[in-house]
């Protein structure tokens, strides 16, 4: 038997590839499916089932491509209603797998179709347990997703009966393997480790403690976030199906002459930018906004993008695929081409760029003193901004402006000094910033992590958010 988990960093996603005498079972995989195709191919195995969870909001499964690749049939829980063929298993459903078998259990409450799949050894032992987004590490499923008519609380409900009845009654050495680890805006405090046992979450795990339905549901929806605009499309595409990661492919990698690319962006086609930060801030395409790949790209893309707006992209050399799958993994499909020769070649015909002014920690402390026109714009949530930040600074959480009303306040004698926690998004708020035509203004390098080690820089707290 073979358990291999395959973990997204960026989107913060775990799939699952099940092997036992060569057949092989997959759970939640990513829509870019190469590498559960070339495993099954290396050990001489065929993929027989594909498992899904719940109908994920976070990320575009990659279930429909490999049923077509492989004719492995589509597995989701009762009721899950689809707009392609599906198999809804029964609660408590046998599916065998070589020597091994995998046991469905309707786990309701994150979402009503939510399904766990409990594998039962060569002896007939469980052995472990694929939790979806029903048990995370410290954590359980947010009910406020995908929920139809019913309120969070009442979701929240279903979900104790569910822990109690079908997850509490597990023998302790059961391994939990979730679809989340920390970073995903599918729990609120998932812990660091991306595989538990049972046991360890009977002891560890807020939501498993003993406790009164009402004590649970007040648990579970306390504190619980905005969920990110791109998680209502991306369940409805689970649902409802979608273009192949191919087709998207072969689109999106069409190389663009400068003349061709500059036609589109007249055509108000939005220009996504994926080079690093520190490269980005240096020399851009005046209205290029900056998401770069090295950090939750993916993420950040569907929380502050238009999916109704096509897009074209500037990259670093070779890196173009890379960033059209990685934003097909959250429901992007109209990527129209790449610029041939990248932001080198615009620059080398002369082409307008435009440019972020980048200064280090200590130079804003210097400053601070000495020009009453400066705002200092810290876009760290709200939580981190209550947790420290400078006197007096504006708080404009990133995640806020895809909403362009949140843009437009500034003066134009204000000096705007942009920061977040390390460098990240202050430069993706930078580039939609200058895109609405606010352009006095620089990067603070390092962030807050850097700021709260000068001595002569002003700190507060707001103790009403943190309590």
């Amino acid at each position: 038997m073979l358990i291999q988990q395959f973990y997204t960093k960026c989107l913060s996603e775990a799939a699952y590839y099940i092997e036992s005498e060569g057949e092989v079972a997959l759970i939640d995989p990513l829509r870019d499916t190469d590498e559960y195709l070339q495993l099954a191919k290396n050990n001489n195995a065929g993929i027989k089932y594909i498992f899904e969870t719940h109908f994920h909001a976070d990320f575009v499964s990659g279930h429909i491509d490999l049923s077509k690749q492989t004719g492995a049939p589509i597995i989701y829980g009762p009721d899950a209603k689809t707009n392609y063929p599906v198999h809804n298993c029964k609660d408590n459903e046998i599916f065998k797998l070589g020597k091994i078998t995998i046991q469905a259990i309707h786990t309701p409450g994150h979402t009503l179709e939510s399904t766990c799949y409990l594998l039962r050894d060569e002896n007939d032992k469980p052995h472990a347990i694929f939790t979806g987004d029903t048990l995370f590490v410290g954590d359980v499923g947010r009910p406020d997703l995908s929920s139809g008519n019913m309120s969070s609380a009442a979701l929240a409900g279903i979900m104790y009966d569910t822990i109690q009845n079908k997850i509490l009654p597990l023998a302790d050495d059961v391994l939990v393997y979730p679809a989340h680890g920390a970073g995903s805006s599918c729990g609120k405090s998932m812990g660091p480790e991306t595989f538990s046992t049972i046991g360890e979450q009977k002891k560890n795990n807020y939501a498993l403690q003993p406790q009164t339905k009402e004590e649970f549901v007040a648990a579970v929806t306390e504190g619980l976030g905005v969920a990110p605009q791109y998680f209502a499309i991306n369940a409805k595409i689970n649902m409802q199906g979608y273009e192949s990661l191919e087709t998207i492919k072969q689109k999106g990698l069409t190389a663009l002459s400068i003349i061709e690319f500059k036609k589109l962006q007249a055509d108000d086609v939005l220009v996504l930018d994926t080079r690093h930060a520190t490269v980005f801030t240096k020399g851009f395409i005046p209205g290029s906004i900056f998401i770069g790949l090295e950090g939750r790209f993916a993420e950040w893309a569907g929380s502050l993008l238009s999916f109704d707006k096509s897009m074209i992209l500037v990259t670093e050399a070779g890196k173009e695929e890379e960033s059209i799958i990685r934003l097909s993994r959250v429901g992007f499909n109209k990527i129209q081409g790449y610029l041939q020769g990248g932001f080198e070649n615009w620059q080398k015909s002369g082409e307008t760029v435009d440019m972020i002014i980048d200064v280090d920690a200590d130079e804003l402390a210097m400053d601070i003193p000495h020009d009453p026109n400066i705002v200092v714009v810290d876009v760290r949530r709200e939580t981190e901004f209550a947790d420290g930040h400078i006197k007096d600074a504006q708080n404009l959480p990133l995640d806020e402006m895809n909403d362009l009303v949140n843009l437009a306040h500034f003066e134009d004698n204000q000096n705007l000094y942009v920061h977040c926690a390390g460098g990240y998004r202050s430069v993706i708020a930078a580039s939609l910033l200058k895109r609405e035509g606010t352009h006095n203004l620089r990067n603070v390098l390092g962030g807050w992590n850097k700021i709260k080690e000068q001595e002569n820089i002003k700190i507060e707290k707001e103790a009403s958010v943190l309590n």
